[in-house]
Protein backbone atom coordinates (compact mmCIF):
# COMPACT_ATOMS: atom_id res chain seq x y z
CA UNK A 1 0.00 0.00 0.00
CA UNK A 2 1.35 2.94 -1.16
CA UNK A 3 1.92 5.17 1.79
CA UNK A 4 2.72 9.01 2.75
CA UNK A 5 4.91 10.37 5.92
CA UNK A 6 4.89 13.38 7.94
CA UNK A 7 8.93 14.02 9.66
CA UNK A 8 8.51 15.45 13.04
CA UNK A 9 11.71 17.02 13.98
CA UNK A 10 12.98 19.70 16.48
CA UNK A 11 12.25 23.32 15.46
CA UNK A 12 14.04 24.87 17.94
CA UNK A 13 14.28 25.16 21.85
CA UNK A 14 13.53 28.74 23.20
CA UNK A 15 17.18 29.67 22.35
CA UNK A 16 16.53 29.12 18.45
CA UNK A 17 17.18 26.29 15.62
CA UNK A 18 21.36 26.61 15.87
CA UNK A 19 21.23 26.44 19.67
CA UNK A 20 19.21 23.35 19.21
CA UNK A 21 21.66 21.58 17.31
CA UNK A 22 24.55 22.38 19.32
CA UNK A 23 23.06 21.76 22.81
CA UNK A 24 21.46 18.44 23.99
CA UNK A 25 18.06 19.24 24.91
CA UNK A 26 16.73 20.00 28.11
CA UNK A 27 14.99 17.82 30.49
CA UNK A 28 12.40 19.49 32.78
CA UNK A 29 11.49 16.95 35.90
CA UNK A 30 8.89 14.52 35.33
CA UNK A 31 6.62 13.39 37.86
CA UNK A 32 6.98 9.23 38.21
CA UNK A 33 3.74 8.61 39.73
CA UNK A 34 1.24 7.98 36.38
CA UNK A 35 0.17 9.33 33.35
CA UNK A 36 -1.65 12.70 32.99
CA UNK A 37 -4.80 11.22 30.80
CA UNK A 38 -6.91 8.30 32.25
CA UNK A 39 -7.10 5.13 30.65
CA UNK A 40 -10.54 4.57 29.48
CA UNK A 41 -9.42 1.51 26.99
CA UNK A 42 -6.90 -0.92 25.41
CA UNK A 43 -5.16 1.73 23.55
CA UNK A 44 -5.16 4.84 26.31
CA UNK A 45 -3.92 1.92 28.83
CA UNK A 46 -0.83 1.03 26.72
CA UNK A 47 -0.34 5.07 26.13
CA UNK A 48 -0.56 5.66 29.94
CA UNK A 49 2.46 2.71 30.31
CA UNK A 50 4.63 4.21 27.88
CA UNK A 51 4.25 7.54 28.75
CA UNK A 52 5.06 6.60 32.56
CA UNK A 53 8.38 4.07 31.38
CA UNK A 54 9.69 6.66 29.10
CA UNK A 55 9.15 9.00 32.20
CA UNK A 56 10.66 6.71 34.55
CA UNK A 57 13.83 6.20 32.32
CA UNK A 58 14.20 9.74 32.43
CA UNK A 59 13.64 10.40 36.14
CA UNK A 60 16.05 7.26 36.62
CA UNK A 61 18.92 8.76 34.05
CA UNK A 62 19.09 12.11 36.02
CA UNK A 63 19.23 10.28 39.43
CA UNK A 64 22.21 8.26 38.47
CA UNK A 65 23.98 11.56 37.52
CA UNK A 66 24.51 10.49 33.52
CA UNK A 67 27.89 11.26 32.28
CA UNK A 68 28.60 13.10 29.00
CA UNK A 69 28.14 10.24 26.42
CA UNK A 70 25.02 8.57 28.54
CA UNK A 71 23.42 11.96 28.10
CA UNK A 72 24.04 12.27 24.53
CA UNK A 73 22.59 8.86 24.22
CA UNK A 74 19.95 10.13 25.83
CA UNK A 75 19.55 12.82 24.20
CA UNK A 76 19.69 11.07 20.78
CA UNK A 77 17.04 8.58 21.87
CA UNK A 78 14.47 11.91 22.59
CA UNK A 79 15.21 13.28 19.45
CA UNK A 80 15.02 10.13 17.46
CA UNK A 81 11.33 9.88 18.76
CA UNK A 82 10.16 13.15 17.97
CA UNK A 83 11.45 12.85 14.46
CA UNK A 84 10.05 9.23 13.87
CA UNK A 85 7.82 9.58 10.95
CA UNK A 86 3.69 9.32 10.72
CA UNK A 87 2.51 7.23 7.66
CA UNK A 88 -0.63 8.28 5.79
CA UNK A 89 -2.39 6.43 3.52
CA UNK A 90 -2.51 7.29 0.13
CA UNK A 91 -4.07 10.41 -0.57
CA UNK A 92 -5.58 10.74 3.07
CA UNK A 93 -4.44 13.14 5.56
CA UNK A 94 -6.49 11.13 8.82
CA UNK A 95 -4.11 9.83 11.18
CA UNK A 96 -3.73 6.23 10.98
CA UNK A 97 -3.30 3.75 14.39
CA UNK A 98 0.44 3.12 13.43
CA UNK A 99 0.27 7.15 13.23
CA UNK A 100 -1.46 7.39 16.11
CA UNK A 101 1.34 5.19 18.38
CA UNK A 102 4.00 7.74 16.54
CA UNK A 103 2.90 10.36 17.85
CA UNK A 104 2.12 9.15 21.45
CA UNK A 105 5.27 8.35 21.60
CA UNK A 106 6.24 12.06 20.91
CA UNK A 107 3.32 13.34 23.55
CA UNK A 108 6.03 12.47 27.01
CA UNK A 109 8.68 14.42 25.42
CA UNK A 110 6.68 17.26 24.30
CA UNK A 111 5.01 17.49 27.61
CA UNK A 112 8.03 17.56 29.81
CA UNK A 113 10.17 19.86 27.72
CA UNK A 114 7.41 22.86 27.35
CA UNK A 115 9.92 25.17 26.19
CA UNK A 116 10.48 22.90 22.72
CA UNK A 117 8.88 23.56 19.67
CA UNK A 118 8.82 21.23 16.53
CA UNK A 119 7.67 21.62 12.89
CA UNK A 120 5.67 19.23 11.47
CA UNK A 121 6.35 18.78 7.01
CA UNK A 122 3.96 17.42 4.93
CA UNK A 123 4.85 15.41 2.14
CA UNK A 124 3.97 13.60 -1.20
CA UNK A 125 4.26 11.59 -3.88
CA UNK A 126 4.65 13.36 -7.25
CA UNK A 127 1.55 12.00 -8.45
CA UNK A 128 -1.31 14.67 -8.53
CA UNK A 129 -1.11 18.22 -9.66
CA UNK A 130 1.11 20.75 -7.63
CA UNK A 131 -1.06 22.61 -5.80
CA UNK A 132 -3.23 19.25 -4.60
CA UNK A 133 -0.03 18.25 -3.18
CA UNK A 134 1.12 21.01 -1.56
CA UNK A 135 -2.54 21.06 0.39
CA UNK A 136 -2.61 17.34 0.69
CA UNK A 137 0.95 17.90 2.49
CA UNK A 138 -0.74 20.97 4.74
CA UNK A 139 -3.65 18.93 5.69
CA UNK A 140 -1.66 16.17 6.83
CA UNK A 141 0.68 18.05 9.13
CA UNK A 142 -2.45 19.76 10.34
CA UNK A 143 -3.74 16.51 11.27
CA UNK A 144 -0.47 15.72 13.06
CA UNK A 145 -0.83 19.19 14.77
CA UNK A 146 -4.50 18.78 16.21
CA UNK A 147 -3.45 15.11 17.22
CA UNK A 148 -0.75 16.55 19.46
CA UNK A 149 -3.19 19.69 20.66
CA UNK A 150 -6.07 17.76 21.44
CA UNK A 151 -3.90 15.92 23.83
CA UNK A 152 -2.50 18.79 25.64
CA UNK A 153 0.51 20.52 23.45
CA UNK A 154 0.47 23.92 22.72
CA UNK A 155 -0.67 24.91 19.26
CA UNK A 156 1.50 27.57 19.55
CA UNK A 157 4.20 25.20 19.87
CA UNK A 158 3.71 23.57 16.69
CA UNK A 159 4.87 24.72 13.31
CA UNK A 160 3.42 22.92 10.32
CA UNK A 161 5.02 23.27 6.64
CA UNK A 162 3.79 21.34 3.14
CA UNK A 163 6.61 20.34 1.00
CA UNK A 164 4.26 18.15 -0.99
CA UNK A 165 6.17 16.43 -3.96
CA UNK A 166 9.07 19.16 -3.26
CA UNK A 167 10.98 16.85 -0.58
CA UNK A 168 9.21 13.06 -1.38
CA UNK A 169 9.90 10.75 1.53
CA UNK A 170 10.48 8.31 -1.21
CA UNK A 171 11.60 8.19 -4.55
CA UNK A 172 9.20 6.49 -7.51
CA UNK A 173 5.48 7.20 -8.17
CA UNK A 174 3.65 3.89 -7.72
CA UNK A 175 2.43 1.63 -5.02
CA UNK A 176 5.37 -0.26 -5.00
CA UNK A 177 7.48 2.83 -3.96
CA UNK A 178 7.35 2.34 -0.45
Amino acid sequence: MNRQIVLMGVLAMSTGLAACKKKPVEIAPVPTTGSTAPATDGMDAQRAARERALADSIARARRENMDGAASAAVTASLRAILEAVVMFDYDAAEITDAGRVALDAKLPILRTNTGLRIRISGHTDSRGSDEYNLALGLRRAASARKYLSDRGIAVDRIDVVSFSEERPAAAGEDEGSF
